[in-house]
């Protein structure tokens, strides 16, 4: 196979960029070695709506991914916030009003991030993508995959997380300076797990509860509201404040449920649907560099070694690789604009 852009990693910046190329008339193959595309961004589906299993919130002044959406005809909607907040103490009390902030002023895609990933993918030359594709070795001229498949490339851009990046096999040896700036690039919420239940309705919203909740207990650490824009459906997420070595070790099903009946009453008992994604067990997502989140969010940035790599015929392009917004949904798109700009003319 041959191509003038190889795109390894099918994330929301691989998509992006891929979108982009085709749009310019521009020759791309995008691998990617999941079965699926969007990389952090997956989806529980229940009844045809699909829930946030990754990133869900965007904020105003996000310029591009607003864009986005308003070029491919998706809505932003604002996260539910009103009503009664919830604080949980180590004892189990509860407290009402107290010690926690909503996400109040975020904006959420109408359909899940999901939806972000169907349309860019309705939207590509299918004979570009290949799924169930992980590959072998990089080098500045293309890739082989695991299968055996050569690939010939002008240039290879590299949109995975930069600890993944590091532990590819380069035919010729990266820079030790920049095997060293990929290894040390956390990824943002590769040591999270993230839990969604889904219910008939919004029944907590009649009690007066916003769905939020902050807990010292657990095992969900911060709930949220995490209901569709519209339809009869509800559904609340959390993050998992279990660390990464034990939730490997328990099933937390029954905890969280327990958990969600001692907050929002016995109608929480029974979800349509629940979903627990640890993403720290993705093997396509996190090492176990990540198994220990970093402190805050990281001061995210593209380092020097980064910044020209077999004189741009290895591009570095992913969320935690800019600084502007890094991590991020909007740092994805960005991540996607820079690379864009080094490779179509002009």
């Amino acid at each position: 196979m041959k191509t003038s852009t190889l795109i390894i990693g099918g994330g929301l910046t691989g998509l992006s960029l891929a979108y982009r190329l085709q749009m310019a008339g521009q020759d791309f193959l995008l691998v990617e070695a999941r079965d699926r595309f969007g990389g952090r961004i997956a989806s529980l589906y229940v009844d045809g709506e699909g829930f946030d299993l990754g990133p869900s919130w965007v904020w105003p002044g996000q310029a591009r991914i607003a864009a986005l959406c308003d070029h491919l005809g998706l809505a932003l909607f604002a996260q539910h916030a009103q009503g009664v907040q919830l604080y949980e103490h180590p004892d189990g009390q509860i407290i009402r009003d107290q010690g926690f902030m909503s996400m109040a002023g975020s904006l959420r895609i109408t359909g899940g991030t999901g939806a972000l990933v169907a349309a860019l993918v309705a939207r590509l030359d299918p004979a570009r993508l290949l799924i169930d594709a992980p590959v072998q070795q990089v080098s500045d001229s293309g890739a082989s995959l695991q299968d055996g498949r050569a690939i010939s490339a002008d240039r290879v851009v590299i949109a995975i997380p930069p600890r993944l990046a590091a532990g590819l096999a380069y035919t010729q040896a990266l820079p030790a300076d920049a095997l060293r700036a990929l290894a040390g690039v956390p990824v943002w919420m590769g040591a999270h797990a993230k839990c969604v239940a889904v219910y008939d309705t919004p029944f907590w919203r009649a009690a007066g509860l916003s769905g939020d909740a902050a807990s010292r207990r657990g095992p969900l650490a911060e709930i949220h509201d995490a209901s569709p824009a519209r339809g009869p459906l509800g559904a609340l997420f959390g993050f998992v404040g279990v660390p990464a070595d034990l939730r490997a070790q328990t099933d937390l099903r029954a905890p969280v449920i327990a958990q969600l009946v001692h907050l929002f009453g016995p109608q929480a008992a029974s979800p349509r649907a629940l979903q627990i994604m640890d993403w720290s067990r993705e093997a396509f997502t996190a090492t176990p560099a990540d198994a220990s989140p970093p402190p805050g969010h990281p001061a995210y940035l593209l380092p020097a070694a980064l910044r020209q790599v077999a004189d741009h015929r290895i591009i570095f392009a992913c969320a935690e690789l800019t600084t502007d917004n890094g991590g991020l949904i909007e740092g994805a798109l960005a991540a996607a604009e820079r690379a864009a700009r080094l490779i179509l003319p002009g």
